[in-house]
């Protein structure tokens, strides 16, 4: 995918709207965590699956500065919520001023602290019917699998970062990060309580649909 490629990509799609362009642009001035934004495409395909799901319960691992959150939110029903999980303050305040702007900031719950604590804090009757995954690699296998009794007949789990920049077919590559991710692949894909497609789309997408 070339740079030139790409901008026909998103331009043939829904593109970033003002509010999302500040923020990529803001988050570009962190300078290499810039990395861990979702691509704008990508943004603007959960914001449609998010529609068309028809989400109004949905949860987040992993916020960051708060690009996907927004794309979820803008695709709840109304009165759809969206519980965001992360540990960093800094970077998702400038979420939380980008989601005022954009006018879903009433449609986000943010919860700082360690996301395996926070699901299980949870009520136990707690569902959801869209969750997204993407955060600390090594835990991508523990977050699926405190998720998957939540998610409600017809949901769906996203996991993103799958294809890890093409590192999880390279065999030389042995860092912690793409093992887990190698390993969070293989153990999904063989797993007969779900039925999984993975998409070439950014960084790779992984949809997860629990059997019921």
């Amino acid at each position: 995918m070339t740079p030139r490629l790409h901008d026909y990509l998103v331009a043939h799609g829904t593109p970033p709207d003002d509010v999302q362009q500040a923020l990529i642009a803001e988050t570009a001035a962190l300078g290499r965590a810039a990395q861990m934004q979702i691509a704008p495409e990508q943004g603007a395909f959960m914001t449609m699956l998010t529609s068309v799901l028809g989400a109004r319960d949905a949860i987040e691992i992993g916020t960051f500065t708060g690009y996907s959150a927004l794309c979820i939110a803008r695709g709840l029903v109304p009165g759809g919520r969206l519980l965001c999980c992360d540990v960093n303050e800094s970077w998702t305040a400038i979420g939380q001023r980008h989601w005022a702007r954009a006018g879903v900031a009433d449609r986000i719950e943010l919860r700082i602290g360690p996301a395996l604590e926070t699901l299980a804090a949870l009520p136990a009757a707690a569902a959801f019917d869209l969750a997204f995954i993407d955060a600390d690699k090594p835990n991508y296998q523990h977050y699926f699998e405190a998720l998957l009794p939540r998610i409600r007949p017809g949901g769906l789990i996203l996991v993103d970062n799958v294809l890890w920049s093409g590192l999880v077919v390279d065999e030389s590559a042995s860092d912690a990060d793409t093992v887990a991710i190698r390993a969070f692949n293989d153990a999904v894909a063989s797993d007969p309580r779900v039925e999984v497609v993975m998409l070439a789309i950014a960084d790779g997408l992984t949809l997860i649909h629990p059997r019921r």
